[in-house]
């Protein structure tokens, strides 16, 4: 592959990745981000969380469910040297059959510079990324839900262009009472179908969630617990060289750091059922990316919403380093209760 389309992927993985270092050696990384504004302020993936925000089915298609029919998700994130990527679906139930979602992801990385081996400046070009979702999901009964989401996906990097087809399995679970929900994730299964110069195909970032959710009965409180990469254990990187011997020194890191970055927990305070407080805590971004003279709020997160019968506004606010943060904007709109409203 060409020198610079060689660091377009570079740029493109550190820039993805930076959130997580089990990110770096697959393909299409974006589709790890987080759109929605209230799933970032929870820590930046919940898979459990039960009702009517559509942003959720992303992160778990069972929880595509009938209250969710006939919304529109718009999101929008600002996130670093000048990336900016966002999402759109809309869903609808068919009675008797299930319900359905599609929608779109992109990543626009921005323009670049273009120049040749000698340094000679010779133009401009652009690298983006896409996903399509096409959602399906259906009650098995009162208290369990599955779903499916198939995500072709597009790659276009200056003048390199990859295809490739992932998939997402998602169940959910809520109690009678709806106060405690429960969800498990398999997410980003396929393969990448055509590589980008001819280069051998990668593997996409496969990956297994789980999470439960309780709100309490007489307080206006719901916490959350999201499980990560379930897959795969061991996620502490040591940067470390070999001994003489060739081996590798043994890890100071101990089991409890290694269990507490599969975690993520998040908290709402919901005063009232129009609006709501939001904050996240992710161990493992805060370990990975945090600078040890000036540790500051990195891996935490935080966020509010506003509702509405017909319109929800979220922001959720994200410290990846001491370097910025990411702002997510969410609006969830509901056509149908626009109509409603305007024939009264």
């Amino acid at each position: 592959m060409p020198k610079r389309a060689l660091n377009i992927l570079i740029f493109s993985t550190l820039s993805i990745t930076s959130f997580s270092q089990t990110g770096g050696d697959n393909v299409y990384e974006f589709l790890n981000l987080t759109h929605s504004a209230f799933v970032s302020s929870l820590g930046g993936s919940n898979v459990a969380i039960a009702g009517n925000d559509l942003n959720m089915v992303y992160h778990n298609p069972g929880l595509l469910n009938s209250s969710m029919s006939k919304s529109v998700a718009l999101n929008y994130v600002n996130y670093f040297a000048g990336i900016n990527y966002g999402m759109a679906m809309y869903s609808r139930t068919f009675s008797g059959i299930g319900n359905f979602a599609g929608g779109i992801t992109y990543l626009n990385y921005g323009s670049f510079t273009e120049a040749d081996e000698s340094g000679i400046i010779t133009g401009t070009f652009n690298a983006s990324e896409y996903a399509f979702s096409m959602i399906f999901s259906r009650e098995i009964d009162s208290l369990f839900n599955i779903g499916v989401n198939l995500k072709p996906v597009l790659s276009h990097l200056e003048r390199y262009t990859s295809f490739g087809l992932a998939m997402d399995l998602g169940a959910s679970y809520h109690n009678r009472s709806k106060l405690f929900t429960a969800g498990l994730a398999v997410r980003n299964i396929g393969l990448q179908l055509t590589s980008y110069a001819g280069e051998p195909k990668q593997k996409l970032p496969f990956e297994i969630q789980a999470g439960v959710s309780q709100r309490l009965a007489h307080a206006p409180f719901r916490f959350s617990l999201t499980l990560r990469h379930l897959e795969k254990f061991d996620l502490i990187h040591q940067y470390i060289t070999p001994t003489s011997s060739g081996e590798q020194p043994e890890s100071e890191s101990d089991l409890a750091e290694n269990i507490l970055r599969h975690v993520i927990i998040g908290t709402e305070l919901i005063p009232h059922r129009n609006f709501y407080l939001s904050a996240g805590y992710n161990h493992q971004r805060r370990s990975e990316l945090k600078v040890d003279s000036k540790v500051s709020t990195v891996g935490f997160s935080w966020g509010f919403g506003i509702k509405t019968s017909w319109i929800d506004i979220e922001f959720g606010r994200a410290t990846y380093h001491l370097a910025g943060a990411s702002n997510h904007v969410s609006l969830i709109v509901r056509p149908d209760m626009i109509y409603r409203s305007g024939r009264k």
